[in-house]
Order: C-alpha cells, then structure tokens, then sequence
C-alpha cells in the first residue's frame, strides 16, 4: 500500500508538506536513521526508577535492560541480564544466573551488586519512585520503602546521615547501623503499639518531630529527621543528632549478591508473575559509578548516561528527536538489526500522521480518529494498520479531596450521565469498546465487575439528592488532559454531555507532561484522564494501583476493606479464591467511583509494510530490539497476523 496520503485526505496534503518542511529544517543535513518513529512528548526523564509514561517505557527499554526481558510477540519473560534462574518448591526464593559477557556501555560488567544498589535506590523513599510499590513483592521491600513511619522497636536500622547540601554528587549520606530502641513524639512520650501503628499511618504527624532512640555501636543515640539543609544550618538539640532518614536495615529486605554473578531474591508471597516484573523497567538497574559520579538528574544527560541494553544514546535535540545507536557492548549485539533509531517528540497525532504519510517515519502509534475511519474503510485493505486490542483502559480520576467530589452521588451521577457509545462509536470508531470497569475483559477467570451504566434520570436524581437539582448550586468544574488532541476531543465531549445531561457548567484545561503529572499527584484538579497499560497480564496490575496512599492513586480516595481485599490477594495461593478476592475489591472500587472508566483501548499502530519483528500484543509493547528492515518484503509481516 503506497504511503502518498494525498488521495486520502485532501485536507492534510498542504499540512502534511508544511510538517515536513518543518521536520527536514529541524533535521538540517542528519542522516536518516536506519529506523524512527513518533515517541509522543517529551521524556521527563531517562531514569527508570521515576517514570511511569509510555514515552519512558519506550525509551528506556531501549537503553536498559532488566533481568529477564519480554518475548516481542508473546510478552513472556525471557532471558534477559540473567542467562538462567532457578525457583525453590515454595516459589518464595527466585536465584538468577546472571551472564558473565553482560557489560555496560562503558564496557564495565554488569554484576548483581549493580542490581542491589539499583533496588535499593528504587526503594529508597527520597527517591520517590511512583512504581516502588511494584518491589513490595520481595520481602520487607514494603517496610524499607516506608522509611521511619515503617520501623518499630526491636527492628534493625539503618540511619543516613546528612550531608553537604551544597554537594550535588553525594547522594547518599553516611549510615550508622542499630537497633531501634524506642520512638518518642514530641511531647518525649514514648510511641507504642496501636498508638505508633496510629501516628505512623496520619500522614498530618511530622516524622521531623519524633525522636528514633536507636543502640549503635557508640551507645544509645538519639536521632532526629531533618533535610540537609536544615541539618546544614541549625544545630541539633541536645543528645540528639540529625539524621536524613531511618530505614529498615537493608539486610533484612529479601535479596542478596551471592557473588558478582548470583542473585537471589526472596518473596513475602508466591508472586506468579515475578519472572515479568524483573523485566518491567522500573526494576531494571543504573550503574552506581555513572550515578554517583555526576548526581541526579545530570547523571541521565546524553554526555553521561552509562546504560547496559541493546542501544545507547548518541543525542538529544529537544523538541525534535533523541538518536540511539546500537550499543557495540550489549551481550547479544549480533542480533541486533538496527543500527540507529529516532525517537521523534511529537505530541500531535494529526502531525504524526503527516509525517508517516509522508515517508518521515516508520512507525506510529495512534492515528487521529476521523483520519483513522477513513483509513479502516479504504479497499482494498491497508497492510500497514491493524487495530487490536489492549489490556488497557482509559478513565478519569475523580479527586475526592474537592468537594463535590468527596459525594458518591456525584461521582455517580457523572459516570451514568456519560453516553460511553456516542464515545467510542461516533468520536473514536476504532472498535473501542465501552467499559464499566477498571480491568479491562479478557484475563483468564477473571470477569470484571461493572460500574452503574448510562442512565440520565438516575443521574439526574442523585445530583438532586446531593443538593444540585437540574445542576443548580454546582460549581464550575474542570477536566485536565495532557496536552493531546484525542483527549481533547474526548474532554470536550464529555463535557458537552455532562452540561446537557446535568446541566452543569464544565471548562478543560491542558498541560504538558510533565506538569499534568505533577498535577495529578499533587491533587491540583477537580476530574483529570488517566490511560493504563497492564504492567503484566494480571488484574492485580490495575487494582493495586488505589490502595490508600497509593503512588499512583492520585484521587484521595481509600477504603479499608478495598486495601484489606488487596493485600489478601497477595497472600492468597489458591488461583480462584485469589481472583474472587479482586473481583470483591473492583466492586467496591466501581460502587465508590473515584474513578469513571471509559473504554477499552485497541492499538492504532501505523507501520510501514517493510518493517518486520513488530507484532501486535495486548500491552503494544514492541522492542527495538527485534525490527528488522525487510526492504524487499521477502518474509511474512508479522504486524498483520490476525487480520481478518
């Protein structure tokens, strides 16, 4: 199928030649590279312990690698830095074998301490890592995450002392070894019990009051939280000392070097999907040397960034393209096909679809809806667009702390005032499905429970029941998308549908990624999209993520049974009862509704017909690693397997 978008769409031809004069004056006199696709916006970073976007996600497992990694077309875990690895008869003890020709790109060897060190980071709590609760499988990773709130008398600890705050590259402070003793509030009365268990979990009790007496090798010391610059410019009261954090004793979380080349990790639980999550880049390691020596962030720049996968970094031109070319240390280089690979910052999907029509790029991953049903209708049939579907879900968080929101009946009756198929079928058309649910369908033996559907006198009833008959009294609302003219589309769709169903009055605002993060983490917003992509093919991956005080919660909202169901699951070995256990915590989850599901996503991949090692997966996870140039199209396109 030619790629000439011209007889398509007569409307994008003048667009289409201004994008790519645009694209050919940013590029100048580069060289194309053997492979370059549209990467959406800009990364916010190239660290893998504090990402959680699909632009990351791509990136990073470019440049990193794990110790397992995910089969292209199947998604099961592979060997990756580990050649090989053993599991005790309990499935509580993981021993991975890691191979002796895995280096860095500095040509240094990748050794199981890097990945000790790497944990800990991740699990360190002045990291902040989003995902740090996807290593709470590994025993007391949970307990050491939680820093001071987390230890109790009789624990072994570990104290970081402060440092320089002038001192950017010294990341970590000086550790003093102990048993803690006791916990005093500010009064000087001793924390036990109920009451410590009490005070640790009330985010609204500063820890920087509490004193941690802890027995080290010098005595019984008094040790008291404090920043370093605070450290820096205030002495210590009296008998005390200021310390950045206490911390379980890294020797009590469950992994340990045997040597450079053995690894084991031992689990709180039979967890059946831990082989995957070693492969999620979260988990993936960072050299101690390249971090320590050039600091957070500068040590992630292009000049500094030591990595271990199949590519490396070669440059980065903001707002255009990041470069990566084949890393001549990566283990298994040979099989590597791609010498050089773009990764275009592009967050219009209408200027993607320009420049794949155009012959600019190799591969893009969402099309513009009105453009994409023009495509899906064309004959004979394209053999460079498939849709398939995802287990993915698109869905609004509600924030709870705001009122209205903080009344199921709002929450509800915006969720039943919703026309999810006016969505799907008329702005979308994909063969994107409505969902009243969080897990999408389809995860063996699991059958997600459903949220309220459609109903706009319902809906109208409890909004009346709540204090704001035909909307009267209610304020102004906002909806917050990341900067995307899908989310858009489809924000000003459902606000359309909540004023003439509700009669409410609603705005949308748009932020760039970075910034519509934060946001959603700071709970700066009233309603705000979220799309989620399966970490593994489990439901767990969807429901764990609105524990209370979940990383990734970003509503306020918290249920204690929801959380007791949750951590009852992690526990529980027998599959059925495990998933009845889920499927109890997403009804309460759907009858609460802090969040609105959508859809259910499919893939909008364009690729062209050339390109070969890309196949469709329920996570549209696709590793640069395995494409291929077939320029004479002289082997089957795995891309169109399954097509009807």
């Amino acid at each position: 199928m030619p790629l000439d978008g011209r007889s398509l769409f007569p409307w994008i031809a003048g667009i289409a030649i201004l994008g790519s004069i645009g694209w050919a004056l940013n590029r100048g006199q580069l060289p194309p590279a053997d492979f370059t696709f549209i990467n959406g916006t800009e990364v916010k970073s190239l660290d893998p312990a504090i990402v959680t976007g699909q632009p990351e996600n791509r990136m990073i497992n470019a440049l990193f690698e794990g110790l397992t990694s995910w089969n292209p077309k199947t998604l099961k875990p592979e060997p990756g830095v580990a050649e090989r690895w053993d599991v005790s008869e309990d499935l509580l003890t993981y021993t991975f074998h890691l191979r002796k020709d895995a280096k860095w790109s500095d040509g240094s060897p990748v050794t199981a301490h890097d990945f000790i060190y790497s944990m800990r980071r991740f699990l360190d709590p002045r990291t902040a890592a989003e995902y740090s609760y996807q290593a709470w499988y590994v025993k007391n990773a949970k307990r050491y995450s939680g820093g001071g709130r987390a230890v109790r008398p009789g624990d072994n600890v570990e104290v970081e002392l402060n440092v320089d705050p002038d001192s950017s590259n010294a990341l970590r402070g000086e550790l003093v070894h102990g048993k803690l003793v006791r916990i005093e509030d500010k009064s000087g009365q001793e924390l036990t019990g109920e009451a410590l268990d009490k005070a640790a979990a009330d985010e609204t009790l500063k820890i920087e009051d509490w004193v941690f007496v802890i027995s080290t090798e010098a005595g019984e010391e008094r040790f008291r939280y404090a920043d370093d610059g605070a450290a820096a410019d205030n002495e210590p009261a009296k008998g005390e000392r200021h310390a950045r954090q206490i911390l379980l004793d890294l020797k009590e979380v469950g992994m340990r070097a045997i040597d450079d080349h053995t690894l084991e990790f031992t689990l709180e639980n039979p967890t059946p999907y831990f082989l995957t999550l070693v492969g999620f880049y979260p988990l993936f390691p960072v050299q101690q040397k390249c971090v320590e020596t050039f600091g957070s962030p500068d040590w992630t720049d292009v000049e500094n960034i030591v990595c271990n996968g199949p590519f490396k970094p070669e440059f980065r031109h903001l707002r255009d393209r990041t470069r990566v070319v084949k890393n001549e240390h990566y283990w298994d280089r040979d099989n590597v096909k791609l010498n050089s690979v773009d990764f275009l910052a592009v967050e219009s999907s209408t200027t993607a679809l320009n420049l794949y029509l155009t012959g600019e790029v190799d591969w893009i991953y969402d099309v513009p809806a009105s453009a994409l049903r023009t495509l899906m209708a064309e004959r004979p049939v394209r053999d460079d667009l498939n849709p398939q579907p995802m287990l993915n879900t698109y869905f609004y968080l509600l924030n709870v702390k705001r009122k209205p929101f903080d009344d199921v009946r709002v929450r509800k009756a915006l969720s039943m005032a919703m026309d999810r198929n006016e969505l799907t079928q008329v702005l979308l058309g994909a063969g994107e499905l409505p969902t009243y649910s969080l897990v999408p369908p389809g995860l063996p033996g699991y059958d997600p429970p459903q949220g309220p559907h459609e109903d706009v006198k319902e809906a109208q009833r409890l909004l009346a029941e709540a204090g704001y008959p035909n909307g009267r009294g209610f304020p102004e609302i906002e909806i917050l998308h990341n900067t995307h003219e899908g989310h858009h589309a489809i924000a000003q769709l459902i606000r359309d549908q909540w004023r003439k169903n509700l009669g409410i009055s609603v705005k949308t605002r748009n932020e760039e990624w970075a910034t519509f993060n934060a946001s959603q983490r700071q709970l700066k917003y009233d309603v705000s999209r979220r799309g989620w992509i399966g970490d593994y093919a489990d439901p767990n991956t969807f429901l764990d993520m609105f524990v209370t005080g979940g990383e990734n919660n970003c509503t306020g909202w918290g249920n204690a049974e929801y959380d007791r169901l949750i951590a009852a699951a992690a526990t529980e070995t027998d599959f059925t009862k495990r998933l009845e256990l889920l499927h109890q915590a997403e009804a309460i989850l759907m009858d609460e509704q802090p969040i609105i599901p959508f859809y259910n996503y499919v893939s909008k991949n364009m690729v062209k017909p050339t390109i070969r090692g890309f196949y469709n997966n329920i996570q549209d996870t696709h590793p640069l690693s395995a494409i291929w140039i077939d320029a004479e199209e002289k082997t089957p396109n795995p891309f169109m397997e399954g097509r009807e």
